[in-house]
């Protein structure tokens, strides 16, 4: 490459996504990461690609809908770059009513849903049928919104690194040199860094850990059970998780996943007995706002922040990457209050 237009660094989801959307602007795009594509939180398992209730509506809450809205369309221009599957799907979720006051909430959350989501999207009351692929409900009722969807986490990288190669952009494993325009995607590192030069503590990391079961359920819903998720995947494996450790004694995985495994049986009996085929475990960036942060890093011209996902970066990442796109590459700034560095102080 003769010459980049913007250095991306971080091989998350939101640093791959941010380099996808500058080159599909036109940027020379060159992606930096010492441990390589996935190496921090973004490789994991769920890929719950989940909506907040629809109720108490704020910037966050919209931005959030705007993206998985756009996610299907997103996806697939990866996939047709790449030649290669992402394992996106949208096919909803299904979550249990404990009790008569539960199901009156979520009652009232269809009639707002159906302002705040636009009519895009469902969400709705239904009765428990029993069906084996449903979470046992006290109630007898279960919420159903179409609006969920599934990314593979591992498979939605690969694919987006192969096409940002497939249109001439660099992912380097390694080191390498900066050059135009700085984007700093470095996840719990970055959040570090970023409060070291602030003077503050903007954020910090939480430990999650999922693990994976090989059972085919691939056409069916996800599910969300007090809250756990259960994540059928197109590679015929179902993703359960995760936790959230804020003290924790070694970064791997450990006795808490089979405490997962449990929930996950008692919840969806007909998991009994799949085979565990992936344990993982990693340290996710959280932000004090609990929101991304965006927008330039202050007092470093030409230098910018993407970082905070906690959670829902792989169903922010579609409107997180275009933003940014616009604010790096046009300095056209529409990155919400609430999402600012300026907000964490």
């Amino acid at each position: 490459m003769a010459r980049v237009d913007v250095t991306v660094r971080g091989a998350g989801i939101f640093g791959l996504s941010i380099a996808w959307a500058c080159m599909g602007r036109g940027a020379r795009v060159r992606v930096i990461d010492p441990g390589g594509p996935g190496a921090g939180s973004s490789g994991g398992l769920v890929g719950a690609l989940s909506p907040h209730v629809p109720e108490a509506w704020n910037a966050k809450k919209a931005f959030q809908l705007e993206s998985l809205l756009m996610a299907g369309r997103w996806w697939a221009g990866v996939e047709a770059a790449s030649g290669l599957p992402s394992g996106y799907a949208r096919l909803g979720r299904l979550q249990p009513l404990e009790d008569t006051a539960a199901v009156e909430l979520a009652q009232r959350r269809e009639a707002t849903a159906r302002v705040f989501w636009q009519g895009c999207a469902d969400w709705q009351v239904v009765p428990a049928t029993g069906a084996p692929w449903e979470p046992a409900s006290p109630s007898g009722w279960l919420v159903h919104d179409t609006l969920s969807a599934r990314i593979s986490p591992r498979m939605g990288l690969v694919a987006l690194v192969a096409a940002l190669r497939a249109k001439g952009g660099e992912v380097v494993t390694g080191e390498a040199e900066d050059e135009g325009a700085v984007v700093h995607a470095t996840g719990v590192a970055g959040l570090d860094a970023l409060s070291a030069a602030l003077g503050r503590r903007v954020g910090s990391g939480v430990k999650g850990q999922a693990l994976a079961l090989r059972f085919e359920a691939r056409g069916s819903p996800q599910m969300f059970v007090d809250g756990l998720h259960i994540v059928p995947h197109a590679d015929g494996t179902v993703a359960i998780g995760s936790t959230s450790e804020s003290r924790w004694i070694g970064d791997g995985p450990d006795g808490q996943l089979d405490g997962l495994l449990a929930r996950a049986v008692a919840a969806l009996p007909m998991l009994e007995g799949a085979g565990v085929v992936a344990r993982w475990a990693g340290v996710r960036p959280r932000a004090t706002s609990r929101a991304p942060v965006m927008g330039p890093w202050p007092g470093r011209s030409g230098h910018f922040v993407a970082n905070g996902g906690f959670k829902i970066g792989f169903g922010m990442a579609p409107k997180v990457a275009e933003v940014m796109a616009d604010l790096v590459l046009e300095g056209r700034d529409t990155v919400p209050e609430a999402f600012r560095v300026e907000a964490l102080c």
